[in-house]
């Protein structure tokens, strides 16, 4: 069920002790589950599905029952504020844009379509000059292992109201690697282009196939292509070092570049990140033409031994001039023990590139994929530790200052901190059941940041609700007790000044 989903009344769902009524006003979710056994004759698939699988996670929410919990092992400590942005991706089926709090609490999630859609690099981005959200949305494939995406980005608001979808020119998609909304309100991103490619060089088929890596860069509002470069015009393929496919493989796309990231130095020329070629590399924004390569086979640059990498992603520049990057150190082949975000200082004149410092994790975590490194307002900085689902936000001494993880049978492509402020259209959610002759209300609002409290108010009817009960925002979902069982509960969303913000439709309690 989808935020969307209308439902009446006369849908069941059940839960441990008794049958839920689902109703719906405004576009809000409600749900009231009652202690009488459920129908023993009920065959819907709902709820067979919900009597199957026990009590709902949240009893407000129930159609977020495979939502992973985020376990949160390094409480918070001198944080800078903000929230956690992830891409959990498993087994489950509910994959989709997921935002926690520094408890691992949700705040937002919205699962994407189905079938075989994921979501990938979920982050806060501004566009127009206003806070925005953004993520990719497609399927996933590729050769050896690597991920291929094809799919196109989403841009919402801070009411989670798409704004618009990015989509690549000409007859690609876009690729999930990454996504980058610039100044001048375009962006720019990958897309994988298989080209018919005689291999024969390197010892495979003449008429082999290669995956190109493209930049494009497109004018958000028009669609119109304002940017393109093609990686292998410009990069020869003995700068890899990725095998070529073998055997019955051997015809598959021969992913020589593999690129993951892009964005913007700040003399406003291009960087960019090829994790098959251990480089990283500055192009010239007019001409496209590489102004240097870091790392690799062939780079331009001196570089002290503690700060090589391999097999990297998510190449930035620092506000401070320095360069930062996710040197995963692991990958086709393992060349360093464990992945770390590596900062280091490029003298462009002289051509050398000096170790500053590295980020580790404390279990000294090797991501062999995925994985994400980024500077936080303060100086620290945060890691997405990719293919291992931890994140970490350190001091900028390196010192862990909030740790955390999905469900271990999870990933997250990228994992990001950003300051956000959420205002949903929708209403709160409610769930009520009946325990000891009580009321247990049940209430969330997916996506709001600013609750502070919840107020249950209750009463014989929906126009005549007197009695009130408070309790503190707990989490994604508040339980409140209201004495004895009146006839209608609607559950009030209230800020830190007792400002009401928003309410839930008005459930009556079914004993």
């Amino acid at each position: 069920m989808t935020e969307s989903t209308r439902v009446s009344r006369r849908n069941l769902l059940l839960g441990v002790g008794g049958a839920a009524l689902v109703g719906v006003a405004g576009g809000g979710l409600g749900y009231t589950l009652g202690h009488d056994e459920p129908d023993k004759t009920d065959k819907s698939v709902g709820a067979t599905e919900a009597a199957q699988a026990g009590p709902p996670k949240y009893r407000s929410r129930p159609d977020l029952r495979t939502l992973p919990d985020v376990t949160i092992t390094t409480a918070a400590n001198g944080t800078v504020p903000g929230y956690i942005c992830l891409t959990p991706a498993s087994g489950t089926g509910l994959w989709g844009p997921l935002m926690v709090d520094e408890k691992g609490s949700p705040i937002w999630f919205k699962k994407v379509p189905d079938p075989a859609t994921v979501a990938i690099d979920f982050k806060v981005q501004r566009y127009r000059n206003q806070p925005v959200l953004t993520w990719w949305e497609g399927t996933i494939g590729g050769t050896g292992g690597q991920g291929v995406g094809q799919g196109e980005f989403v841009i919402a608001d801070q009411s989670y109201r798409e704004i618009t979808r990015v989509r690549a020119a000409g007859t690609e998609q876009a690729d999930q690697h990454d996504f980058v909304i610039t100044p001048r309100n375009s962006a720019l991103f990958w897309v994988y282009q298989p080209l018919p490619y005689d291999l024969t060089a390197q010892g495979g088929p003449k008429d082999g196939v290669l995956h190109d890596g493209v930049i494009q860069e497109i004018d958000i509002a028009t669609g119109k292509l304002l940017f393109s470069w093609k990686a292998h015009e410009h990069v020869g393929l003995d700068e890899s070092y990725a095998p070529l496919p073998q055997g019955e493989s051997a015809h598959l796309p021969y992913d020589f570049f593999h690129a993951n990231s892009v964005g913007l130095a700040a003399d406003g020329n291009i960087i960019i990140s090829s994790r098959h070629t251990w480089t990283t590399y500055k192009i010239d924004k007019t001409s496209g033409q590489i102004i240097w390569r870091l790392g690799g086979k062939k780079s331009d640059f001196t570089i002290e031994e503690k700060a090589k990498f391999a097999w990297q992603h998510d190449f930035r520049q620092r506000r401070d001039g320095t360069y930062s990057v996710f040197d995963n150190g692991n990958g086709v082949t393992k060349v360093h023990d464990y992945s770390r975000g590596l900062v280091m200082r490029l003298d462009e004149a002289a051509r050398t590139a000096k170790f500053v410092t590295e980020y580790v994790h404390p279990d000294k975590l090797s991501a062999p994929t995925q994985g994400s490194f980024r500077e936080l307002a303060d100086g620290g900085s945060f890691i997405g530790w990719g293919q291992m689902p931890y994140f970490t936000e350190h001091n900028a001494d390196g010192t862990v200052r909030l740790a955390g993880h999905l469900p271990l049978d999870n990933q997250s492509y990228r994992a990001y901190k950003a300051d956000w402020t959420g205002v949903p259209l929708d209403q709160p959610a409610l769930g009520l059941h009946v325990e000891g002759g009580n009321v247990i209300v049940s209430a969330s609002w997916n996506g709001t940041t600013k609750i502070s409290k919840w107020r249950a108010r209750s009463g014989t009817q929906p126009g005549a609700l007197e009695g009130a009960n408070e309790g503190p925002r707990s989490g994604f979902e508040t339980t409140i007790t209201v004495q004895g069982t009146p006839e209608y509960v609607v559950a009030e969303a209230l800020d830190a000044t007792g400002k009401v913000l928003g309410a839930s439709s008005a459930i009556p309690v079914r004993v």
